[in-house]
């Protein structure tokens, strides 16, 4: 059964839960700037909310938990209520992946500051091993996100940002085929011939985050999550 995971077994619920949180602030912070700019059509769907269940998809949640690899819900935007509509549309895209940035930050303060006044070692070995397992998959999936969302492939956040600097010839024939992109994000997860040529040297990336993280986490705090 692990080996039909990405993530160990028993490691599960903490990448669930975790999973709840980045994804909903994540596409929170869509819908809120969006908001903010003049166009409520995220807020008349609900999605300005931090209830997860308006924002995550089953399917993108399952692939990630099992290929490493998933999204929520996307954020419908219409730009042209915006003011100032590329740089407000570029602020709307870019928000989203700033903050995993900024909540892998608040992460990583929060475990040194339990670290430091005490309150981890002061723990039970279970109640520790359960704070650093938490915090480790909170930074690393943040992290994650962040990175992996700045891709400027369709419908990725970072598409969205460049999009705007496109010619519009260009950027309205992507538009025009861009429901093709799950579809083709689906050939590339399960046919392991189209997997090995893209998606596993982008998944690749995960690799030195991965090391860089644990390597933090035992330096620092002497915990390693995988040996």
């Amino acid at each position: 059964m692990e080996r039909f995971l990405w993530y160990p077994l028993e490691h599960l619920p903490f990448v669930v839960i975790v999973i709840m949180i980045v994804f909903t602030v994540h596409e929170f912070a869509h819908a809120y700037s969006a908001y903010k700019f003049g166009d409520d059509t995220a807020y008349k769907e609900g999605r300005v909310s931090l209830n997860p269940m308006v924002h995550l998809d089953v399917m993108g949640t399952i692939l990630l938990l099992i290929a490493g690899f998933g999204w929520a819900k996307p954020v419908p935007v219409n730009a042209s209520r915006f003011k100032h509509r590329r740089i407000m549309s570029i602020v709307v895209s870019a928000v989203g992946p700033l903050s995993n940035l900024l909540m892998a930050f608040i992460g990583m303060l929060i475990v040194y500051v339990l670290f430091a006044t005490g309150v981890i070692q002061a723990a039970s070995p279970g109640v520790q091993s359960a704070i650093m397992v938490f915090f480790f998959y909170f930074n690393l999936i943040n992290i994650l996100l962040f990175v992996f969302n700045l891709i400027p492939l369709p419908p990725l956040d970072g598409y969205r940002i460049v999009s705007e600097f496109l010619p519009l010839r260009l950027r309205y024939k992507i538009e025009q085929n861009i429901q093709w992109a799950m579809i083709i994000f689906l050939l590339f997860v399960f046919i392991p011939p189209l997997r090995a040529v893209t998606l596993d040297p982008i998944l690749s990336l995960q690799t030195p985050i991965f090391g860089g993280l644990n390597g933090w986490f035992s330096s620092i705090f002497g915990f390693r999550v995988w040996e």
